[in-house]
């Protein structure tokens, strides 16, 4: 066995999930930062490069992912339940899997440009995977309850920015693209993956409430 799976072996359990939910949230932290770097940008090339790019991250999410499943699977007690855990775990992966699905998007689609509902939503996901971070950061002291909760709060008002900008884009959609059913089809797929992220960091955050209610 090498020296560093045994010192993680050796870890106490609470100090194992908090690096890997720590090493988990930050890597998500990336990926929102660079797909906002997508979202802003207007070359296609540049797109393609950065979505290789975040397309290693998203790898990078899942290694984590799946060492948190085996952190859970190999210990006999955990700092919470198993199955809040394991979902705090999985929201993760979704949020990130929704960001490079929709980077895929638009290079796939060939879509260079950079509409401003496009860079509203990229604003709108760093800004909810930040509290996310800062939440999750601080859950291994529930003395900072108060703290967490304003995190969530403030999760939920970015969820109810992103439903709005959601309508609005998707109006605007219908309406200035009225000869093109094909290109509505095509920023439809992008915004709608767009309000699934919103919608997973909101389901996170539910999953990190409940898990400061039981242990308050």
């Amino acid at each position: 066995m090498k020296v560093d799976a045994i010192i993680k072996f050796l870890m106490p359990k609470e100090e194992r999930f908090h690096d890997l939910l720590g090493r988990d949230t930050q890597n998500l932290m990336r990926a929102a930062r660079l797909f906002s770097e997508i979202a802003h940008s207007a070359s296609l090339e540049e797109r393609r490069v950065k979505t290789v790019q975040l397309k290693a991250l998203e790898h990078d999410g899942d290694q984590i992912t799946r060492q948190i499943f085996e952190a859970l699977n190999s210990s006999f007690i955990t700092p919470f339940d198993r199955e809040d855990i394991r979902s705090i775990g999985s929201d993760l992966d979704d949020i990130l899997d929704y960001l490079e699905g929709v980077a895929q998007y638009l290079v796939l689609f060939k879509l260079h440009e950079s509409p401003e509902g496009l860079r509203q939503f990229a604003q709108i996901l760093v800004a909810m995977v930040e509290e996310i971070d800062r939440a999750t950061s601080m859950v291994w002291d529930l003395s900072q309850e108060k703290k967490i909760q304003a995190c969530i709060v403030r999760v939920s008002e970015l969820e109810n920015q992103g439903d709005t900008l959601y309508a609005t884009v998707i109006a605007d959609l219908f309406k200035t693209n009225t000869g093109n059913p094909v290109e509505i089809l095509k920023w439809k797929e992008v915004y709608d993956g767009l309000e699934d992220a919103c919608d997973a960091c909101k389901d996170f955050t539910h999953i990190l409430g409940n898990v400061v209610l039981k242990h308050a």
